[in-house]
């Protein structure tokens, strides 16, 4: 797994897929556009939401939810890196949310 800086996703968001693995009540404070919100605790119930054939970004309040998610997506299969900072990171350079 590798770590993607806050200017890298909003790049990517656009051709990847964003995952948001935070849990309800942070995601209502926003999220980025366009992410797939799975909870952490969900995402092995709900995997066949997302596109094996398509890189995902793993997304939490700070990165350290996301870079467990993205471990265990490497290990199913998935080509997945974690945003570095999460949503703090996000949120300070000023990035849009939903």
């Amino acid at each position: 797994m590798s770590e993607v800086a806050v200017n890298e996703a909003d790049r990517r968001r656009g051709t990847d897929q964003i995952l948001d693995v935070r849990e309800d009540f942070e995601v209502a404070e926003g999220m980025i556009p366009g992410a797939l919100h799975i909870p952490m605790d969900q995402l092995q119930t709900r995997l066949s939401e997302l596109d094996a054939a398509v890189p995902v970004i793993a997304v939490c309040r700070s990165g350290n939810r996301s870079a467990r998610v993205a471990d265990a997506l490497n290990g199913a299969g998935f080509t997945a890196d974690t945003m570095t900072g999460g949503m703090t990171a996000w949120s300070q350079a000023g990035l849009p949310t939903t």
